[in-house]
């Protein structure tokens, strides 16, 4: 009955352990990084993201679906941005126009779903346990 117990518990460990393994496994991470916003030529807003690929995977798919939070933290829209390809070990610059929205209107960018987590070569994955956000811009990015 002991041994059974402490089976149990050692399997729940590497059930909780598993995804830090295979974060470990890719040599790293990847962080998103709302860098900066400015005001758009269009009335809206342009949104400078930095993707560092720490890991040891080049992604060819890498999508994400965000929430644009208005001031008053009311959903505003979703936005869907495709930011592959992610070259490995390589940090990438990407510009992305969130529409009819100051920049000044904008709280908080919520990372509502990841719909594309593609290494080279490989099945999707679920990279979330592997995604760090960062923000230096006035609005937060958050999961």
């Amino acid at each position: 009955m002991i041994i059974r117990i402490f089976n149990n518990i050692l399997a729940a460990i590497c059930l909780v352990l598993l995804p830090l393994g295979a974060a470990a496994q890719d040599g790293g991470g990847l962080t998103v990084e709302l860098n900066k916003v400015e005001p758009s030529d269009n009335g809206g807003c342009s949104a400078f993201f930095l993707f560092r690929n720490t890991t040891d995977n080049s992604f060819d798919g890498f999508e994400m679906s965000l929430a644009i939070l208005d001031t008053q933290g009311v959903i505003d829209r979703l936005l869907s941005i495709d930011a592959a390809p992610l070259p490995v070990s390589r940090t990438t610059l990407k510009l992305f126009e969130i529409p009819e929205i100051a920049c000044s209107d904008i709280s908080e960018i919520l990372l509502h779903d990841l719909t594309s987590c593609r290494p080279q070569n490989a099945e999707e994955l679920d990279c979330f346990p592997i995604l760090t956000l960062r923000s230096k811009a006035p609005a937060t990015l958050v999961k």
